[in-house]
């Protein structure tokens, strides 16, 4: 498998926020998100090879019981099942970080955190703009992993116009908790964070949906790595 890196951190965003954890990202990813904050792990020759076993070995390093495996999309990875069964026989809870794009089935991970892609995320090249309005939503894929799954949806606000949006695509999925539906404001760096704070908690007391925090924005101002 590439990785483009194995850290740990404190989650920065979800319902696990705050808790310890060793990051695992794997490279590659379709997707072009005009704000993607990992644009080195597009590539998915980006990285290093890693062996499963040498992903397992560099997780055990740390003491925490919690491992995300992130991206690019972990999703589109077809060694991933092996490395979710690795890291569960080692006692770990695993989180996998996904756009919603790709299903896989029986994964025995604990948490499938997915973040839809809206049409805030089209970059501004044309020719990507292209490629992405193609795969970045897929409604069956989403009604999937959320039937199958232990799951929250994180949807990055970068506008009050975003919410529409947001309630349709919740209304065609269908079948979906509310109280696992998050808000997370679109941002950078810190000060675009606390600019769009106030605007996301403000929807989220209008839908009663939770706010999500970006603790990697907020404490380390998206330093890689920390």
């Amino acid at each position: 498998m590439r990785v483009s890196e194995i850290f740990y951190s404190l989650q920065g965003e979800g319902f696990l926020a705050g808790v310890p954890s060793v990051f695992v990202r794997l490279a590659g990813c379709p997707l072009r998100c005009r704000w993607c904050d990992t644009k080195y792990g597009w590539d998915e020759t980006a990285g290093s090879h890693y062996s499963i076993e040498k992903i397992v070995r560099a997780v055990e390093q740390y003491q925490s019981k919690f491992v995300v495996l992130t991206g690019g999309e972990p999703m589109i990875n077809s060694d991933l099942p092996q490395l979710v069964e690795k890291l569960k026989k080692s006692g770990k809870h695993i989180t996998i970080e996904t756009s919603g794009i790709a299903f896989i089935p029986e994964l025995p991970c604990d948490l499938m955190s997915i973040s839809p892609k809206l049409s805030n995320s089209m970059p501004d090249d044309a020719k990507l703009a292209a490629i992405h309005e193609d795969s970045r939503l897929d409604i069956a894929v989403l009604a999937e992993l959320l039937a199958h799954y232990e799951y929250q949806l994180k949807f990055v606000v970068d506008s009050q116009a975003d919410l529409p949006e947001i309630q349709q695509t919740i209304e065609e999925i269908g079948n979906i908790d509310l109280e696992k539906v998050m808000l997370m404001p679109q941002a950078g760096t810190r000060d675009e964070l606390l600019e769009k704070s106030e605007m996301v908690a403000e929807l989220c007391k209008q839908t009663s949906f939770a706010f999500c925090q970006r603790l990697q924005i907020l404490l380390w101002d998206n330093e890689r790595g920390v």
